[in-house]
């Protein structure tokens, strides 16, 4: 299946805990990490103009704080130089000034699972890969006392298009992708609009590898933000928007969220993030459920 299959491509996103990632709404972060933050965002105008041109070739939770940190904990990162990193998922803090330059190839990062990782890890391993209709379910859902609409669905296995090409290079340190799957979603005056992508593997330990590079740099591992679809009647948001960007790691996923104002305003970031806190709450619950059989999926 492809990107065709469903409807769009797909876009970025927390540690549980922890300082907050890299905002590019910080004064200081846009006067001292400008050179980063460009490279983003032509990164991202890059990967939105690819997909407008494959549209038209087609013609056409507490307890979820939990289970990320127990998953990461699984396996042991190690770093270059030999420094390890724990398992503690809120310790990989975002830094944009350790940005590789556009092109660089990322640093290898190992990721050993242990021979004695418990039963039930081997036994979530065993359950089929979440797809779009099981992490998206409803059209619209709500999360802290907001009802957010689904405006588009995407889903792909060739995932090395709908990324950054640091992102797609780290993978192939490892497995492959098995599944990229995302939503849009927007707020109910349409001002917001947040894509959320459940980025899926065989192995947990290749997730595990794009989690502890997504959290300590998001500007250059990220995924592709959706543009809303013509009937949607949204917007795309202007090239160059600032965004907030959080992750979570599941067994086998790692889950992104990104969040823009359709009219690329750079201010009211507590409400922005509060939407897009409150959507990658929903989806890291519904993709908990399904890959953990103790949480019922």
């Amino acid at each position: 299946m492809n990107h065709g299959d469903h409807h769009t491509p797909a876009g970025p996103g927390p540690a549980a805990q922890g300082p907050p990632p890299y905002d590019p709404w910080q004064q200081a972060a846009w006067q001292g990490q400008a050179a980063e933050h460009a490279v983003w965002q032509a990164e991202q105008h890059r990967l939105r103009e690819e997909e407008r041109r494959r549209r038209t070739r087609r013609t056409a939770g507490a307890a979820a704080v939990v289970a990320v940190a127990a998953a990461v904990a699984l396996g042991a990162v190690f770093w270059p130089g030999g420094d390890g990193a724990s398992g503690d998922a809120s310790a990989a803090l975002p830094s944009a000034s350790a940005a590789p330059a556009e092109g660089a190839s990322p640093p290898p990062v190992d990721v050993e699972i242990p021979d004695d990782a418990p039963p039930a890890l081997a036994e979530a391993l065993r359950r089929p890969v979440i797809t779009p209709e099981q992490a998206f379910p409803e059209t619209s859902v709500t999360a802290k006392d907001t009802v957010y609409r689904r405006v588009d669905v995407s889903s792909t296995t060739d995932c090395a298009n709908w990324m950054s090409q640091q992102l797609a290079d780290l993978i192939t340190q490892g497995g492959p992708c098995a599944r990229q799957s995302a939503a849009l979603w927007t707020d109910p005056a349409g001002k917001a609009q947040v894509t959320v992508t459940v980025l899926s593997f065989a192995r947990q330990e290749d997730a595990i590898r794009v989690f502890s590079m997504a959290s300590t740099d998001p500007v250059s591992y990220q995924v592709v933000a959706l543009d809303p679809p013509p009937a949607s009647g949204l917007d795309p948001v202007p090239p160059g928007s600032a965004g907030v960007f959080r992750r979570v790691m599941t067994v086998r996923s790692v889950v992104f969220a990104s969040g823009q104002w359709t009219d690329g305003a750079e201010t009211g970031e507590k409400e922005l993030t509060a939407h897009t806190e409150a959507l990658l709450e929903h989806v890291n619950a519904t993709v908990v459920a399904h890959e953990d059989p103790a949480a019922g999926g």
